[in-house]
Protein backbone atom coordinates (compact mmCIF):
# COMPACT_ATOMS: atom_id res chain seq x y z
CA UNK A 1 0.00 0.00 0.00
CA UNK A 2 1.28 3.32 -1.01
CA UNK A 3 1.37 6.06 1.91
CA UNK A 4 2.06 10.10 1.80
CA UNK A 5 3.13 11.64 4.78
CA UNK A 6 3.17 15.32 4.55
CA UNK A 7 4.22 16.63 7.68
CA UNK A 8 3.27 14.68 10.78
CA UNK A 9 0.08 13.80 8.94
CA UNK A 10 -0.19 10.35 6.82
CA UNK A 11 -2.54 10.03 3.86
CA UNK A 12 -3.93 6.66 2.74
CA UNK A 13 -5.16 5.70 -0.77
CA UNK A 14 -8.82 6.40 -0.83
CA UNK A 15 -10.25 5.43 -4.15
CA UNK A 16 -13.21 6.51 -5.31
CA UNK A 17 -16.63 5.40 -5.22
CA UNK A 18 -18.08 7.01 -8.13
CA UNK A 19 -16.99 8.75 -11.25
CA UNK A 20 -18.67 11.74 -10.65
CA UNK A 21 -15.57 11.78 -7.03
CA UNK A 22 -12.81 11.32 -10.04
CA UNK A 23 -14.90 14.47 -11.92
CA UNK A 24 -14.61 16.73 -8.99
CA UNK A 25 -11.29 15.55 -8.23
CA UNK A 26 -10.12 17.01 -12.27
CA UNK A 27 -11.85 19.93 -11.73
CA UNK A 28 -10.19 20.69 -8.71
CA UNK A 29 -7.11 19.91 -9.82
CA UNK A 30 -7.02 20.96 -13.45
CA UNK A 31 -4.74 24.16 -13.26
CA UNK A 32 -1.83 22.12 -12.65
CA UNK A 33 -2.98 19.06 -13.78
CA UNK A 34 -3.38 20.02 -17.45
CA UNK A 35 -1.26 23.76 -16.94
CA UNK A 36 -1.60 27.67 -17.31
CA UNK A 37 -1.85 27.25 -21.35
CA UNK A 38 -4.79 24.74 -21.38
CA UNK A 39 -8.37 25.14 -21.27
CA UNK A 40 -10.45 22.24 -19.91
CA UNK A 41 -14.43 21.85 -20.67
CA UNK A 42 -16.15 19.44 -18.65
CA UNK A 43 -19.06 19.33 -20.74
CA UNK A 44 -21.11 16.09 -20.93
CA UNK A 45 -23.61 16.90 -24.54
CA UNK A 46 -24.07 14.22 -26.45
CA UNK A 47 -21.77 14.04 -30.02
CA UNK A 48 -22.41 11.87 -33.32
CA UNK A 49 -24.38 11.96 -36.47
CA UNK A 50 -28.30 12.13 -36.40
CA UNK A 51 -29.88 8.35 -36.99
CA UNK A 52 -26.31 7.69 -36.66
CA UNK A 53 -23.74 6.11 -33.46
CA UNK A 54 -23.93 9.09 -30.79
CA UNK A 55 -22.17 9.15 -27.42
CA UNK A 56 -21.36 11.57 -24.58
CA UNK A 57 -17.78 12.27 -23.88
CA UNK A 58 -17.02 13.36 -19.74
CA UNK A 59 -15.66 16.67 -21.22
CA UNK A 60 -13.21 18.46 -23.87
CA UNK A 61 -9.25 19.91 -23.27
CA UNK A 62 -8.29 22.81 -25.77
CA UNK A 63 -4.28 23.24 -25.54
CA UNK A 64 -4.01 26.60 -26.49
CA UNK A 65 0.25 25.80 -25.25
CA UNK A 66 1.55 26.25 -28.92
CA UNK A 67 1.39 28.13 -32.31
CA UNK A 68 -0.83 25.40 -33.87
CA UNK A 69 -3.82 24.57 -31.12
CA UNK A 70 -5.02 21.15 -30.23
CA UNK A 71 -8.51 19.52 -28.86
CA UNK A 72 -8.56 16.59 -27.17
CA UNK A 73 -12.04 14.27 -26.34
CA UNK A 74 -11.74 13.51 -22.65
CA UNK A 75 -13.06 10.91 -21.19
CA UNK A 76 -13.19 9.91 -16.92
CA UNK A 77 -12.91 6.30 -16.12
CA UNK A 78 -12.83 4.47 -12.87
CA UNK A 79 -10.34 1.29 -13.44
CA UNK A 80 -12.55 -0.73 -10.69
CA UNK A 81 -15.82 -0.39 -12.29
CA UNK A 82 -14.42 -1.46 -16.03
CA UNK A 83 -12.09 -3.59 -18.04
CA UNK A 84 -10.01 -2.20 -20.10
CA UNK A 85 -11.16 -3.37 -23.81
CA UNK A 86 -14.33 -0.98 -22.42
CA UNK A 87 -12.66 1.96 -22.14
CA UNK A 88 -10.90 0.96 -25.81
CA UNK A 89 -14.20 0.92 -26.97
CA UNK A 90 -15.47 4.18 -25.85
CA UNK A 91 -12.88 5.89 -27.38
CA UNK A 92 -13.13 4.14 -30.54
CA UNK A 93 -16.90 5.36 -30.16
CA UNK A 94 -16.24 9.02 -29.72
CA UNK A 95 -13.54 9.09 -32.85
CA UNK A 96 -16.47 7.72 -34.87
CA UNK A 97 -18.97 10.21 -33.37
CA UNK A 98 -16.37 13.23 -33.48
CA UNK A 99 -15.38 12.62 -37.56
CA UNK A 100 -19.25 11.97 -38.10
CA UNK A 101 -20.87 14.85 -36.29
CA UNK A 102 -18.06 17.55 -36.41
CA UNK A 103 -20.35 20.68 -36.53
CA UNK A 104 -22.48 19.20 -33.35
CA UNK A 105 -19.04 18.82 -31.51
CA UNK A 106 -18.49 22.61 -32.36
CA UNK A 107 -21.83 23.38 -31.37
CA UNK A 108 -20.94 21.90 -28.46
CA UNK A 109 -17.94 23.89 -27.44
CA UNK A 110 -18.98 27.10 -28.60
CA UNK A 111 -21.35 26.99 -26.09
CA UNK A 112 -19.08 25.90 -23.27
CA UNK A 113 -16.92 28.50 -24.34
CA UNK A 114 -19.31 31.56 -24.00
CA UNK A 115 -20.49 30.46 -21.05
CA UNK A 116 -17.29 31.06 -18.75
CA UNK A 117 -16.29 34.53 -19.08
CA UNK A 118 -12.33 33.81 -18.43
CA UNK A 119 -12.43 30.96 -21.05
CA UNK A 120 -13.51 32.47 -23.71
CA UNK A 121 -11.57 35.76 -22.64
CA UNK A 122 -8.52 32.97 -22.79
CA UNK A 123 -9.43 31.49 -26.34
CA UNK A 124 -9.81 35.63 -27.70
CA UNK A 125 -6.24 36.22 -26.40
CA UNK A 126 -5.48 33.16 -28.02
CA UNK A 127 -6.91 34.23 -31.48
CA UNK A 128 -5.18 37.63 -31.25
CA UNK A 129 -1.97 36.33 -31.11
CA UNK A 130 -2.16 33.73 -34.25
CA UNK A 131 -3.55 33.66 -37.15
CA UNK A 132 -7.37 33.19 -36.81
CA UNK A 133 -9.98 35.49 -37.74
CA UNK A 134 -11.63 35.14 -34.81
CA UNK A 135 -13.35 32.27 -32.14
CA UNK A 136 -15.81 30.52 -34.30
CA UNK A 137 -12.45 30.39 -36.84
CA UNK A 138 -10.12 28.92 -34.04
CA UNK A 139 -13.06 26.39 -33.24
CA UNK A 140 -13.40 25.37 -37.05
CA UNK A 141 -9.63 24.27 -37.22
CA UNK A 142 -9.62 22.48 -33.71
CA UNK A 143 -12.51 20.04 -34.73
CA UNK A 144 -12.07 19.97 -38.46
CA UNK A 145 -8.29 20.79 -39.43
CA UNK A 146 -6.45 18.80 -36.54
CA UNK A 147 -6.67 15.23 -36.14
CA UNK A 148 -8.63 13.05 -33.64
CA UNK A 149 -6.66 12.79 -29.95
CA UNK A 150 -8.17 11.51 -26.68
CA UNK A 151 -7.10 11.26 -23.25
CA UNK A 152 -7.98 9.14 -20.78
CA UNK A 153 -8.25 10.18 -17.04
CA UNK A 154 -7.96 7.32 -14.84
CA UNK A 155 -8.25 6.35 -10.86
CA UNK A 156 -5.48 4.00 -11.39
CA UNK A 157 -3.37 3.10 -14.13
CA UNK A 158 -3.10 -0.71 -15.10
CA UNK A 159 0.27 -1.33 -17.31
CA UNK A 160 -1.99 -3.17 -20.19
CA UNK A 161 -3.70 0.58 -20.72
CA UNK A 162 -1.23 2.22 -22.64
CA UNK A 163 -0.39 -1.40 -24.58
CA UNK A 164 -4.25 -1.72 -25.23
CA UNK A 165 -4.77 1.73 -26.54
CA UNK A 166 -1.55 1.55 -28.43
CA UNK A 167 -2.45 -1.64 -30.16
CA UNK A 168 -5.80 -0.50 -31.39
CA UNK A 169 -5.50 3.43 -32.13
CA UNK A 170 -3.03 5.36 -35.01
CA UNK A 171 -4.43 8.14 -33.46
CA UNK A 172 -3.35 10.01 -29.99
CA UNK A 173 -4.37 9.00 -27.13
CA UNK A 174 -2.49 10.22 -23.45
CA UNK A 175 -3.47 8.89 -20.44
CA UNK A 176 -3.32 10.37 -16.75
CA UNK A 177 -3.71 8.86 -13.52
CA UNK A 178 -5.20 10.60 -11.06
CA UNK A 179 -4.81 8.89 -7.44
CA UNK A 180 -6.95 10.20 -4.13
CA UNK A 181 -5.60 9.61 -0.23
CA UNK A 182 -7.31 10.47 2.58
CA UNK A 183 -5.96 11.61 6.35
CA UNK A 184 -7.87 10.52 9.30
CA UNK A 185 -9.28 14.13 9.35
CA UNK A 186 -11.07 13.55 6.09
CA UNK A 187 -8.67 16.22 4.24
CA UNK A 188 -7.81 14.59 0.76
CA UNK A 189 -4.47 14.86 -1.58
CA UNK A 190 -3.97 14.07 -4.99
CA UNK A 191 -0.81 12.44 -7.33
CA UNK A 192 -0.68 12.53 -10.55
CA UNK A 193 1.62 14.00 -13.30
CA UNK A 194 0.72 16.66 -15.18
CA UNK A 195 -0.50 16.76 -18.85
CA UNK A 196 2.55 16.12 -20.97
CA UNK A 197 4.63 16.79 -18.28
CA UNK A 198 7.72 15.13 -20.34
CA UNK A 199 7.16 17.14 -23.26
CA UNK A 200 6.79 20.78 -22.22
CA UNK A 201 10.42 21.11 -21.46
CA UNK A 202 11.46 20.64 -25.01
CA UNK A 203 8.80 22.75 -26.24
CA UNK A 204 10.94 25.87 -25.15
CA UNK A 205 12.69 25.16 -28.41
CA UNK A 206 9.83 23.84 -31.20
CA UNK A 207 6.20 24.28 -31.53
CA UNK A 208 4.22 21.39 -30.08
CA UNK A 209 2.69 20.59 -33.93
CA UNK A 210 6.75 20.57 -35.37
CA UNK A 211 7.87 17.69 -33.18
CA UNK A 212 8.54 14.74 -35.76
CA UNK A 213 11.74 13.05 -34.03
CA UNK A 214 12.57 11.63 -30.47
CA UNK A 215 16.38 11.58 -29.26
CA UNK A 216 16.87 8.24 -27.30
CA UNK A 217 20.46 7.48 -25.27
CA UNK A 218 22.14 4.62 -25.33
CA UNK A 219 25.75 3.05 -24.89
CA UNK A 220 28.22 2.21 -27.66
CA UNK A 221 27.05 -1.81 -27.58
CA UNK A 222 23.52 -0.51 -28.00
CA UNK A 223 23.85 1.67 -30.32
CA UNK A 224 25.86 -0.91 -32.73
CA UNK A 225 24.18 -4.35 -31.54
CA UNK A 226 20.31 -3.08 -31.52
CA UNK A 227 20.08 0.43 -33.09
CA UNK A 228 22.54 -0.16 -35.93
CA UNK A 229 22.33 -4.23 -35.67
CA UNK A 230 18.65 -4.61 -35.82
CA UNK A 231 17.24 -1.47 -37.23
CA UNK A 232 15.13 -1.03 -33.78
CA UNK A 233 14.88 0.25 -30.63
CA UNK A 234 13.10 -0.71 -27.84
CA UNK A 235 11.35 -0.63 -24.51
CA UNK A 236 11.34 3.56 -25.09
CA UNK A 237 8.03 5.20 -23.08
CA UNK A 238 6.81 7.45 -25.93
CA UNK A 239 3.93 10.08 -24.67
CA UNK A 240 0.75 8.41 -26.23
CA UNK A 241 -0.64 11.87 -27.84
CA UNK A 242 2.89 12.13 -29.51
CA UNK A 243 3.31 8.89 -31.25
CA UNK A 244 1.43 9.85 -34.31
CA UNK A 245 3.33 12.67 -35.34
CA UNK A 246 6.68 10.89 -34.74
CA UNK A 247 8.83 10.14 -38.19
CA UNK A 248 12.20 9.73 -36.99
CA UNK A 249 14.21 8.55 -34.19
CA UNK A 250 18.20 9.76 -33.02
CA UNK A 251 20.49 8.25 -30.93
CA UNK A 252 22.32 10.16 -28.07
CA UNK A 253 25.45 7.68 -27.33
CA UNK A 254 26.32 8.81 -23.85
CA UNK A 255 30.57 9.54 -22.15
CA UNK A 256 32.62 9.11 -23.92
CA UNK A 257 30.91 9.67 -27.11
CA UNK A 258 28.47 12.57 -25.45
CA UNK A 259 27.31 12.79 -28.97
CA UNK A 260 23.81 12.54 -31.20
CA UNK A 261 25.06 10.33 -34.22
CA UNK A 262 23.14 8.50 -35.62
CA UNK A 263 19.14 9.24 -37.22
CA UNK A 264 16.50 6.84 -38.45
CA UNK A 265 13.21 7.17 -40.33
CA UNK A 266 10.72 5.42 -38.27
CA UNK A 267 8.33 2.67 -40.18
CA UNK A 268 5.68 1.99 -36.93
CA UNK A 269 5.99 2.08 -33.44
CA UNK A 270 4.43 -0.82 -31.48
CA UNK A 271 3.71 -1.63 -27.91
CA UNK A 272 6.61 -3.23 -26.73
CA UNK A 273 5.16 -6.83 -24.62
CA UNK A 274 2.71 -5.28 -21.82
CA UNK A 275 4.60 -3.04 -20.45
CA UNK A 276 3.35 0.40 -21.75
CA UNK A 277 6.34 1.02 -24.09
CA UNK A 278 7.01 0.92 -27.45
CA UNK A 279 9.38 -0.83 -29.77
CA UNK A 280 10.34 2.07 -32.28
CA UNK A 281 10.86 0.05 -36.43
CA UNK A 282 12.82 1.56 -38.61
CA UNK A 283 11.59 1.86 -42.37
CA UNK A 284 16.01 2.10 -43.60
CA UNK A 285 19.16 1.50 -41.78
CA UNK A 286 20.17 4.87 -39.44
CA UNK A 287 22.45 6.94 -41.57
CA UNK A 288 24.83 9.41 -39.33
CA UNK A 289 24.37 12.42 -38.62
CA UNK A 290 26.81 15.44 -36.81
CA UNK A 291 28.14 14.32 -34.09
CA UNK A 292 26.05 16.60 -32.51
CA UNK A 293 28.40 17.26 -29.34
CA UNK A 294 27.73 17.98 -25.69
CA UNK A 295 29.11 21.16 -24.64
CA UNK A 296 31.20 20.63 -21.72
CA UNK A 297 29.52 23.67 -19.35
CA UNK A 298 26.81 23.96 -21.93
CA UNK A 299 22.92 24.86 -21.05
CA UNK A 300 21.67 21.26 -22.30
CA UNK A 301 22.74 18.38 -20.57
CA UNK A 302 23.38 14.94 -22.07
CA UNK A 303 19.96 13.52 -22.52
CA UNK A 304 19.53 10.39 -19.74
CA UNK A 305 15.65 10.12 -21.15
CA UNK A 306 14.06 10.15 -24.21
CA UNK A 307 13.28 13.83 -25.41
CA UNK A 308 11.77 15.74 -28.25
CA UNK A 309 12.56 17.71 -31.04
CA UNK A 310 12.61 18.35 -35.00
CA UNK A 311 14.63 16.65 -37.63
CA UNK A 312 15.25 20.05 -39.01
CA UNK A 313 16.64 21.28 -35.66
CA UNK A 314 18.55 17.94 -36.46
CA UNK A 315 20.09 18.92 -39.32
CA UNK A 316 21.00 22.26 -38.61
CA UNK A 317 22.66 21.52 -35.49
CA UNK A 318 26.01 21.27 -34.42
CA UNK A 319 26.12 20.69 -30.53
CA UNK A 320 22.94 19.97 -28.30
CA UNK A 321 22.71 23.22 -27.53
CA UNK A 322 21.39 23.92 -30.77
CA UNK A 323 18.71 21.05 -30.60
CA UNK A 324 17.33 22.51 -27.31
Amino acid sequence: MTLIASGKQLFRRAPYKKEAELEAAVEFVKGDLFGPGRVYLPVKKKIGARGGAQNIPDGYLIDLGGSQPRLYVVENELAAHEPLKHIAVQILNFSLSFEAGGRGVKSVLFDAVHQDAKVREKCERYVAKHEFRNLDHLLDHLVFDTPFAALVIIDELPEELETVLAERFKFGVEVLELARYRNAAGSFLYRFKPFLEEVTPDLSAVDFADVDTVVVPARADGVTETFLGENRWYAVRINGAMRPQIKHIAVYEVAPVSAITYVADVKQIEPWKQSGKCVVNFSAKARKIGPIKLVKKGRVKGPQNLRYTTLKRLEKARTLDDVW
